[in-house]
């Protein structure tokens, strides 16, 4: 039986198979081997995926662009609707039609295949160990109703650790440090050649723990700190005795919370609100976006921002077009001071797997880095002030886990 492994991620997604050369992903959209984990949902009814579904919001085409659709399971919002012309159409139908489209491009690359090992986080949800119990049962049930028979589900940070082992000569003691767009995982593993073709890998995982904390929580804080400001947030009401609501803003440089905004009751507090407000002016840019279903345009600029600051200390936002105000300067520093508290938590997290497997970080031989956010200076810093003088790694930093698990399903399933 041929199996393939799924790697649904909360930004970008990968489906990988495996023979006797190894993993390889496949093609998903044109030459490329990752999607983008988004759903644009025409107002007629028929979805696009990918790359095609963030032209289509673009381009202006009526309907709701949807993101971050990951950061749904194990929370209440899975079964929540989001309104689509006459239609209410839920996020779990919207997760089912996105791994549906996964699956069709399986098919048409390799014929039918109806094994399946599914990426998941160490936990999809942090200290709730029934919600995470939920998300992988939907995840579950959605990958069998679009036509997979046999479902099973690994560790995102086990996958990647068996894509690197895939390439190395000898043993060692590996930390996998998985910074996706919604968690951050870490695992501690011994990897070698002659551990590779063990069916049971249990005894090489010395520890192993994550957090709901990823890319996207990057994004939202930096757009909290340099995009939000300019469209009202933290701004001075009735005279400077009250400030606007946060919600607004909240939900507004969250992903999966855009769409939540685009409401007839959000219009009217919002004009109810700019006869409070000291500075009107900044209400009305807030009015334009959520008028303008704007609100994704503006998560993409401050992605694009994040990405940038990794290669430059300062970049600018071209929001003017958005929101009818500023072009303003993100800086990485003002970033860095952003993203302090969850960094902190990441810091927290890979000592306490050291701690698990009774090791110290001088015993490690390698970290290697892999997730879309893995590569932000200031993440590798908190990974070198934890373990200092051990060697970074990294790999493919969208498909690592992808390959992963698919000689993990070769080996399982196959």
């Amino acid at each position: 039986m041929r199996a393939c492994g799924i790697d649904f991620g909360t930004s970008n997604s990968t489906v990988g198979v495996a023979d006797a050369q190894g993993g390889r992903l496949l093609a998903l959209e044109g030459e490329a081997q990752t999607l983008p984990s988004a759903v644009f949902w025409h107002e007629d009814g028929a979805p696009d995926f990918g790359r095609a579904a963030i032209a289509a919001y673009v381009e202006g085409d009526d309907g709701r662009l949807m993101r971050g659709l990951k950061s749904t399971l194990g929370s209440s919002l899975i079964a929540e609707r989001t309104r689509v012309g006459n239609r209410a159409v839920s996020f779990r139908e919207v997760l089912a039609r996105y791994i549906g489209h996964l699956r069709a491009r399986l098919i048409a690359a390799e014929g039918p295949i109806e094994a399946v090992v599914m990426g998941r986080p160490v936990h999809f949800v942090d200290d709730d160990a029934e919600a995470d119990a939920r998300a992988q049962a939907v995840l579950a049930e959605i990958a069998r109703e679009v036509g997979f028979r046999d479902v099973e589900f690994q560790y995102e940070p086990i996958a990647a650790a068996l894509h690197y082992e895939a390439g190395i000569a000898e043993e060692e003691l590996v930390l996998i440090v998985d910074i996706g767009g919604g968690t951050s995982d870490v695992s501690l593993v011994r990897v070698g050649p002659m551990r590779r073709q063990r069916a049971d890998r249990a005894s090489d995982i010395l520890g192993n723990d994550g957090i709901r904390v990823g890319g996207t929580d990057f994004d939202r804080l930096l757009s909290l700190a340099e995009v939000m400001p300019h469209l009202g947030f933290g701004a001075a009401t009735k005279g400077g005795t009250g400030t606007m609501p946060r919600h607004y803003f909240l939900d507004l440089a969250t992903w999966h919370r855009i769409n939540f905004l685009y409401t007839q009751n959000t219009t009217a507090d919002l004009k109810a609100l700019r006869h409070e407000a000291d500075r009107p002016e900044l209400i009305d840019r807030l009015a334009q976006v959520i008028a303008g279903r704007k609100g994704h345009a503006v998560a993409m600029e401050v992605e694009a921002a994040k990405i940038a600051l990794s290669e430059t200390e300062v970049t600018r936002l071209t929001l003017a077009g958005l929101t009818g105000g500023p072009n303003p300067l993100a800086k990485r520093e003002r970033f860095e001071e952003a993203v302090e508290a969850p960094l902190a938590r990441i810091g927290t997290l890979l000592r306490a797997v050291l701690a698990q497997g009774g090791v110290t970080a001088d015993q490690v031989g390698t970290v290697f880095l892999t997730g879309g956010s893995s590569q932000l200076p200031v993440l590798q810093a908190v990974v070198r002030d934890v373990l200092p003088g051990v060697r970074l790694a990294s790999g493919d930093m969208l498909g690592s886990v992808g390959t992963g698990l698919a000689l993990d399903a070769a080996r399982r399933l196959g």
